[in-house]
C-alpha cells in the first residue's frame, strides 16, 4: 500500500495552510515564556537579570541577542510596525492624529 501512495505536495501545502497549523508554535513559545517568568518570580529577579545559561534552560534556541529586547527601551523599539510602540511609529501616529485634528 505505501509504495502506491502518491503525494501531491501542492495540495498538502494548501491543506496545511488552512486552520491553525502554526498555533502549536505559539503555544510552545507561550510555555517557554511562562516557565521563564515563573522562574523569575521564584528567584525574585527580572528576565534581563537571568544569565544566558539560565535562559537556555527554558529553550536552547535563546541566544545573546535576547537581551536586546529584555530592556524597556528594547521592548518598545522591537514593536516597529504600524500601531507599534517604537518611537518612529508613535511619532507617525501623532502626525496622523494632528493632521486629522487640523482639518
Amino acid at each position: 500500500m505505501v509504495p502506491a501512495i502518491e503525494a501531491h505536495s501542492a495540495a498538502m501545502r494548501n491543506a496545511a495552510l488552512k486552520g491553525f497549523a502554526t498555533a502549536t508554535d505559539l503555544a510552545d513559545a507561550h510555555e517557554v515564556v511562562g516557565k521563564a517568568v515563573a522562574h523569575c518570580i521564584d528567584a525574585e529577579c527580572d528576565l534581563a537579570d537571568c544569565s544566558l545559561e539560565t535562559l537556555k534552560t527554558f529553550h536552547p534556541g535563546i541566544e545573546q541577542d535576547v537581551y536586546q529586547v529584555l530592556t524597556l527601551e528594547g521592548s518598545i523599539a522591537a514593536r516597529d510596525h504600524i500601531g507599534g510602540t517604537a518611537p518612529n511609529q508613535v511619532r507617525a501616529a501623532i502626525a496622523v492624529a494632528q493632521t486629522k485634528l487640523n482639518r
